[in-house]
C-alpha cells in the first residue's frame, strides 16, 4: 500500500502530524478516513473549523492554513507495528519538512508521536516550553483514534487551546 500525500505549504497556522495512516487513509488516500476516528468532528467542536470537514475534504484545510503529515508514511493497522528504523528515518524527515515549512504551530496528534520526534520521555498536554525545531511551537494533543480511552470532551477541550494560535 502507497504512502498518502502529504498536504504541506510554507506559513501553515497549524501542522497536524500522525504516527502514520491506517489502512481506510491508505486506501482512500486521505488523512485520518478511517469511520471510528474522530479527528474531523473534535476540530469542528474545538472551534478550528467552521463545519465538520469529511477525510476527502483533507487538501482544502491548506485554505485555512492546517496542513498534514505523518512521522511514518507506510500505513499500518495499529501504530505498534511501526519499525524503531522507520521512526528514525521519519524524525529526521519530519524536521526537515517542518524547518522547510515553518508552520506556526506542530500539532502532534498523539503523545507518542510527539515522544518519538522529539526523543523526550515526559510530555504534557499542549504548548511545549521547548520546541525541537526554533521558532516553531511544539503542541501536544491525543491522539483522535477511536482507541484512546479519553473522554471526547477532555479531548477537544485540549484541541481547544490551539485556538489561541489561530487569532493572533
Amino acid at each position: 500500500m502507497r504512502p498518502i500525500s502529504d498536504h504541506l505549504k510554507e506559513d501553515l497556522t497549524i501542522l497536524f502530524v500522525g504516527f502514520n495512516p491506517s489502512i481506510r487513509s491508505g486506501e482512500l488516500g486521505h488523512h485520518y478516513a478511517n469511520p471510528n476516528n474522530r479527528f474531523w468532528k473534535i476540530l469542528f467542536e474545538a472551534g478550528l473549523t467552521s463545519r465538520k470537514y469529511e477525510a476527502a475534504e483533507d487538501a482544502k484545510l491548506l485554505e485555512i492554513g492546517y496542513g498534514f503529515t505523518n512521522i511514518v508514511e507506510r500505513p499500518t493497522k495499529a501504530a505498534d507495528e511501526i519499525t524503531k528504523e522507520e521512526y528514525k528515518e521519519g524524525r529526521e524527515v519530519l524536521k526537515r519538512k517542518i524547518k522547510q515549512y515553518k508552520p506556526k504551530v506542530v500539532c502532534f496528534v498523539g503523545k507518542g508521536v510527539y515522544q518519538q520526534y522529539s526523543g523526550r520521555k515526559v510530555a504534557a498536554w499542549g504548548k511545549q516550553p521547548e520546541s525541537v525545531v526554533p521558532g516553531v511551537i511544539d503542541f501536544v494533543a491525543p491522539s483522535s483514534s477511536g482507541l484512546v480511552r479519553m473522554k471526547v470532551d477532555e479531548i477537544i477541550a485540549i484541541y481547544k487551546q490551539l485556538t489561541e494560535f489561530i487569532l493572533k
